[in-house]
Parts: C-alpha cells; sequence; structure tokens
C-alpha cells in the first residue's frame, strides 16, 4: 500500500500540475489501483514569497495541517523558492521531502566541480548556500540576466511559453555554462516548461523532475 501524498501546490499552478503529470509518469503501475492516492492544496494565493516571507510562511503552515488533517502522510511542495519558510511545513508533524537537498544531492551525481543555478533570488540563495556546504562552487547568472531570468518566469506564470521565452532561457542557462558551470540546477519549477533536458550544452538538473521522483520513492517504500 503506498502512502499519501500531500502536494502543497499553486507556486505557480502551471509548474503544479506539470509536476503532478511527473509523479504519474513516473509511478510504476499495471492499472489506476498502483498510482499514488494525492491529495493537493492549489493555492495560488500564498503571499509572494521573496517579498512577504512571514505571511507565505503562515499560510504554508495552515496548508500543511489542512493536508493533514484530510490524510496526507508524506508532504512535498514544488515551488524552491517557498522552501526558504519549510520551517511552517515540517511544524506539521509530517515528513516533508526537501526539494532543495533532493536537487543537490541530483547534481552531485554530475561529478560537476561547479554548477549553475537558474533560480529567483531566494530560491538562487538555498541553492548557493546548499551547494557550497557540499564543496561544490555554484555559478549564478549576473547583471541583467538576472532581471532577464524573472521575466521568464513571470512570462510562464501568465500563459506565455512561446519560442522566444525559450531562446532566453535557453540563452541564460548557456550564460552559465560560459561562466565555468559544469552542469546547470533548474531551480525554479517554471524553468522546465521552457527548458527542456537536453537543451543544454551541459546537463540540466530539472528540480521538478527529481522532486517528483523523490515522492514516488516516498510513498512506494
Amino acid at each position: 500500500m503506498s502512502r499519501v501524498l500531500g502536494v502543497l501546490g499553486g507556486m505557480g499552478p502551471a509548474a503544479t500540475v506539470a509536476f503532478l503529470a511527473r509523479v504519474q509518469a513516473l509511478t510504476p503501475a499495471e492499472g489506476d489501483a498502483d498510482h499514488i492516492r494525492v491529495l493537493m492544496d492549489m493555492n495560488p494565493q500564498v503571499p509572494d514569497r521573496n517579498t512577504r516571507p512571514g505571511e507565505a510562511e503562515a499560510e504554508l503552515s495552515a496548508m500543511a495541517m489542512r493536508l493533514k488533517r484530510a490524510g496526507a502522510e508524506v508532504l512535498a511542495m514544488p515551488c524552491n523558492t517557498a522552501h526558504a519558510q519549510k520551517a511552517g511545513i515540517v511544524a506539521a508533524g509530517l515528513p516533508f521531502i526537501d526539494m532543495i537537498a533532493e536537487t543537490v544531492a541530483a547534481a552531485k551525481d554530475q561529478a560537476a566541480r561547479a554548477i549553475g543555478i537558474l533560480a529567483t533570488p531566494g530560491g538562487e540563495a538555498l541553492y548557493r548556500a546548499a551547494l557550497e556546504a557540499e564543496g561544490v562552487r555554484p555559478i549564478v547568472l549576473a547583471g541583467a540576466d538576472r532581471d532577464a531570468f524573472m521575466a521568464c518566469v513571470y512570462a510562464v506564470k501568465r500563459g506565455d511559453v512561446g519560442p522566444e521565452r525559450r531562446a532566453e532561457m535557453r540563452r541564460l542557462g548557456e550564460a552559465l555554462k560560459a561562466a565555468g558551470a559544469d552542469a546547470v540546477i533548474a531551480g525554479c519549477t517554471e524553468v522546465p516548461l521552457l527548458l527542456n533536458v537536453g537543451d543544454l550544452s551541459v546537463p540540466l538538473v530539472d528540480s521538478a523532475e527529481v522532486l517528483a521522483s523523490a515522492c514516488v520513492r516516498a510513498c512506494k517504500a
């Protein structure tokens, strides 16, 4: 019997839907009954994780408790930036799959000495600290490229995933490679909606894919 997965979603909605599709695709199943039961709180009204972190943590804590009361046994959140507020989620007392830790572990498997980060300022800070703790040099976007990245993220949130945005995200990934990255972390769940594995000339570690795989392992264990 699988454990019930509780998903704190909505940050953003398109990324959450894509994450759930990955969980389904990665689950070994012969029929419906073999899949993982998932309870989801799709909450796009979570306060901005970059500008209102205290309010965001309070809302995430309430979401975690609602999922627990509904029957969730394991929690996950497909939003890298919001992991800065994970204390409120952990307080619910259920196992919480840490997207940052899982992704850094997967990135280390690439045997890279320097890893690029495509993430919001909050997510970038989390990944920078986690990589440095593992003795890996983080490479981050500089100057106008930081604003260009956020423009791509907000474009996805309003439904713009067209070729111009895809080309721009690819350019940003290659800029990290040019700065010395041996691999790149897609450290924002909007990134894989514009950038596919194989689009860059270095390995791309997709945090949403990593989290989905970790959820399947945890719930099927």
